[in-house]
């Protein structure tokens, strides 16, 4: 892991580079079923353009993934000069039913070995599909407020909030955004994000 650390450059060799953000995630973040210019990191990255940030956002999403596959890549899905994370997994380990105390250990580990390394973080929270039972549905709900509330995080409680369920704005899977989809997931993560950048300026500048 101290390889995710060693990324700690002089402040001044880096200032004139555009902040560099890091989307770490499962197929939600890759796009999957989506050109490269319609998955999340790109249409995140063109909006906060539009709004006048210097800013690259990195699409580390692999289709699939579960927190511990994310867990697993961290050291080399995290580059040495990554400004902030937008961490966003989970919805596999729901779909295959992982114990959410699992699920929560192995997130604890990413975001514990991301604050060491003092790499701000954007935590989006998931849900669980409500046919788990109620019983998984309130463990696995409750994992991302938790860890919000221990780590310092800027959170935004539902990635797919305003998106899930909604035939108009998801593939025909039913699971994946399609484009427009994944827009309104921008839009309405766009507060949030621009939080994370703060902190990832911040962080660049001490």
């Amino acid at each position: 892991m101290a390889a995710i650390c060693a990324f700690l450059m002089a402040p001044t060799a880096r200032a004139s580079e555009p902040l560099k953000i890091v989307a770490l995630g499962d197929s939600l973040t890759a796009g999957y079923g989506l050109p490269g210019d319609e998955a999340f990191p790109a249409r995140l990255q063109k909006a906060l353009r539009a709004k006048g940030y210097d800013v690259k956002i990195v699409n580390a999403g692999v289709s699939g993934d579960t927190t511990t596959a994310g867990l697993d890549r961290l050291a080399w899905s995290v580059p040495k000069d990554t400004d902030g994370v937008i961490l966003e997994l989970g919805a596999n380990d729901a779909l295959r039913g992982v114990d959410p105390k699992v699920t929560k250990a192995t997130l604890e580990k990413i975001l514990d070995r991301l604050d060491k390394c003092h790499i701000p973080v954007l935590l989006a929270g998931m849900e669980s599909p409500r046919n788990m039972g109620p019983d998984y549905v309130k463990a696995f709900d409750a994992i991302y407020p938790a860890l919000a509330a221990h780590y310092d995080v800027v959170f935004y409680p539902f990635f797919l909030a305003g998106v899930a369920a909604d035939p108009k704005s998801n593939q025909a899977d039913g699971m994946h955004p399609n484009p427009q989809g994944v827009d309104i997931i921008v839009q309405r993560m766009l507060p949030s994000v621009e939080q994370l950048i703060a902190r990832a300026k911040k962080a660049r500048q001490s």
